[in-house]
């Protein structure tokens, strides 16, 4: 075994001395409750621009503590010795006992000669359950029919244990399936495209009410409902969901305004610090002044779910590890964990720079939000805030339109601010057209570079580098698929709309006929619809994203 003090220094090099993302106390909630009022109910502008310049999104107290940080060396040594395949199934693991005692009895024992780690985790924890069986259709049954009846199989109600790293929630909620046993903040989006149509209208407002306690709780969405997500956020798409709660009629956008400017104020903080030229957290301000956003994480740690992976990549990488794990784990915070957007070797995941990065999706995603918060003021009757935000929304479209789109190729592409060039095309190129905020123009000539490099007859791929990351060649994802599609109908593109829906409709159920049942990702590069691979994981059963998005595609080409 590591000796304890070999550990202790090991430990402080893996961790930064800021490790901890915590709740927002009490106190903080009331102040940001009354600075947000304060906003609200004055049209001064100098009033509400504490609220995302002055009020720190993360002023927070009591931290939340990740299995990594209870257990210690404990932790570090059963992730580097592999007790279980999976890192995440440790991470997912519940204390039969208090933590400190686990630790406490693991270091006087871990030293003795007959002393077995594994027999140690088996005595101390229970594993998570995995439902394995539950995915795959018995007897035939349509397609429809096989989604509407794997709702109840995927929903979660919390159960209150202080020794798990799940956080609870107040309603129930959707897991993805198989080793997701939490649900995760932009997967749920496009799971909750298909609740309604199939009968499920409480999920869509019960999710959509989750992720805004979530956001009163600890003052953004997480990744995920896990103490180790809380680091780090995902794509930011609250302001899509109460779009369509609105659209179902399950209730009015207006009662969610405190917490759209509270995870607004989370995405820009540190945004008035900033010089051309610099970054902070989340927000890059580049030469010129403009202000546009990248994805981050708050820790510099391997990740809970990936230890040894980690550890792994940063050994390969010749660099700082600390700054790899960070590049690493806010390539998390992306949602597209891994991808060669993010790499400057194309077929090196140690070469990772997610952070010098600035994604089109993701400020495609905040143009958005920021234009919710506007109409919803306007509504309201606070027209100088709402002038405000349309200012920002704006200037923001200016920005994106300036430095992420390449006029040559006649594309969006995410903009290496650090290199000044741009990076990759990729399915995230067409998130612009999904939140509306570009040209019929832009659209014709994106859908010819899609109908040149991502278009297949399955669907269209993640990019066109085959890499092994998940999030490339040969790989396709459901949320990919319907963003693409209604980008490509929201600007006149029908024909390629209709052509990517039904060969991706076409791949799912071409799998589900010959497997009975939903995955995480397809292979598309051939003729015969293929499970996807690549990545960190084996491939994953369920799939909820997968199952919403199919749902709905075949409400809207049903024929």
């Amino acid at each position: 075994m590591m000796p304890g003090f070999l550990f202790h220094h090991t430990y402080r090099m893996i961790f930064s001395e800021k490790a901890y993302m915590i709740t927002v106390n009490s106190n903080t909630k009331e102040r940001y409750s009354k600075t947000i009022q304060k906003f609200l109910n004055d049209n001064h502008r100098e009033n509400w621009l504490n609220l995302y310049y002055h009020f720190s999104a993360l002023d927070y107290q009591n931290p939340v503590l990740t299995p990594a940080d209870l257990y210690q060396e404990l932790f570090h040594a059963v992730q580097l010795a592999r007790v279980f395949p999976d890192g995440k199934t440790f991470a997912d693991c519940t204390a039969k006992i208090a933590p400190e005692l686990i630790l406490e009895q693991y270091r006087a024992r871990s030293s003795l000669p007959d002393f077995n780690l594994a027999l140690f985790v088996h005595e101390h924890f229970y594993t998570p359950y995995v439902n394995e069986s539950n995915y795959v259709s018995d007897s035939p049954k349509s397609l429809q029919k096989h989604i509407e009846d794997l709702w109840p199989i995927l929903t979660k109600v919390s159960v209150k244990n202080e020794y798990s790293s799940l956080l609870d929630l107040p309603y129930p909620y959707i897991v993805p399936g198989g080793r997701f046993g939490e649900t995760f903040y932009w997967d749920s989006y496009f799971a909750m495209l298909g609740f309604v149509d199939s009968g499920r209208p409480d999920l869509l407002k019960d999710m959509t009410d989750n992720f805004a306690w979530l956001i009163d709780q600890y003052g953004h969405i997480p990744n995920g409902n896990r103490t180790y997500f809380l680091s780090r956020s995902h794509p930011p798409v609250f302001s899509l969901m109460l779009e369509l709660i609105e659209e179902k009629g399950l209730a009015n956008a207006d009662d969610y305004i405190e917490q759209l400017l509270r995870e607004y104020s989370f995405w820009m903080e540190g945004s008035n610090k900033i010089e051309p030229g610099q970054a902070l957290r989340h927000v890059v301000a580049l030469d010129d002044g403009s202000i546009l956003n990248r994805y981050w994480d708050e820790r510099d740690s391997p990740r809970d779910e990936s230890w040894a992976e980690d550890i792994e990549t940063a050994n390969l990488s010749g660099r700082e590890h600390r700054q790899v794990y960070r590049e690493l784990r806010s390539a998390a915070a992306s949602g597209w964990d891994f991808s060669s957007r993010w790499l400057d070797e194309t077929n090196l995941l140690s070469s990772i720079r997610t952070t010098a990065f600035i994604p089109i999706d993701l400020n495609a995603f905040l143009f958005n939000l920021e234009r919710k918060i506007s109409e919803i003021l306007l509504r309201t009757g606070k027209t100088n805030q709402s002038k405000e935000f349309r200012s920002i929304y704006l200037r923001r479209k200016k920005a994106i339109n300036k430095h992420l789109w390449d006029s040559a190729s006649g594309v969006y592409r995410d903009y290496d601010w650090e290199n000044k060039c741009f990076g990759a095309f990729s399915a995230a190129s067409l998130t612009p057209f999904f939140v509306k905020m570009s040209s019929e123009k832009k659209a014709h000539s994106s859908a010819q570079a899609v109908r040149n490099t991502l278009l297949t007859p399955g669907g269209i791929l993640s990019t066109a580098l085959d890499t092994g990351e998940q999030w490339d060649k040969p790989n396709a994802w459901a949320p990919l698929q319907w963003m693409a599609v209604i980008g490509f109908e929201n600007y006149g593109e029908k024909e390629l709309a209709h052509e990517i829906a039904t060969n991706w409709i076409h791949t799912v159920d071409q799998f589900y006929q010959k497997h009975h049942k939903l995955v995480e990702k397809y292979d598309i590069t051939n003729k015969e619809s293929l499970p996807g691979g690549g990545g960190e994981y084996p491939l994953q059963d369920g799939f909820a994203w997968t199952n919403g998005v199919t749902y709905q595609l075949l409400m809207r080409y049903s024929n």
